[in-house]
């Protein structure tokens, strides 16, 4: 069992929300509490809506990620919080890659719905490369292998 998945996603789950979120209090606290909102509401206005934008981007690029993925040969054993799923190769239809994008991630969209639905994206370890534009290792080899189990399962 090979872990294919990046330790560390708890940075950008957990710690890069605590920050944003924590900064944006950081600068409504002295604006509510002196009063200046009254006179500039723009002062209150940003940075909700910088905190709003700031959720519903998180919500969709990055909460939304397992936390663990564990190559086991045929399948994958997928993690997030207390809750497990093993996932066959064969009941993987397609893979789909995010390379330009922080975190990257691969998703697996899945012909029978599993426990966190349809779809299970992951961020995948990351290999230090020169080329911007090289492929994933990782999402490259689920390709394959998703594709020789695939043509057994119609046999």
């Amino acid at each position: 069992m090979t872990r294919i998945s990046s330790k560390y996603l708890f940075i950008s789950k957990k710690v890069f929300p605590a920050i944003w979120f924590g900064s944006l209090a950081l600068f409504l606290v002295p604006a509510l509490s002196s009063g200046m909102y009254r006179n500039e509401p723009i002062v209150l206005i940003v940075p909700l809506v910088m905190a709003v934008f700031g959720f519903f981007l998180m919500k969709k690029l990055v909460w939304d990620l397992a936390d663990e993925v564990y190559d086991c040969g045929d399948s994958l054993l997928v993690k997030n919080r207390d809750v497990e799923e093993d996932i066959p190769l064969s009941n993987v239809m397609n893979v789909s890659v995010s390379m330009y994008m922080n975190p990257s991630r691969i998703t697996l969209r899945l012909v029978t719905p599993g426990r966190f639905g349809s779809e299970v994206s992951f961020s995948p370890i990351r290999t230090f490369s020169l080329n911007p534009f090289a492929k994933n290792q990782v999402a490259e080899d689920l390709i394959m292998r998703v594709d020789q189990a695939r043509s057994k399962r119609t046999l």
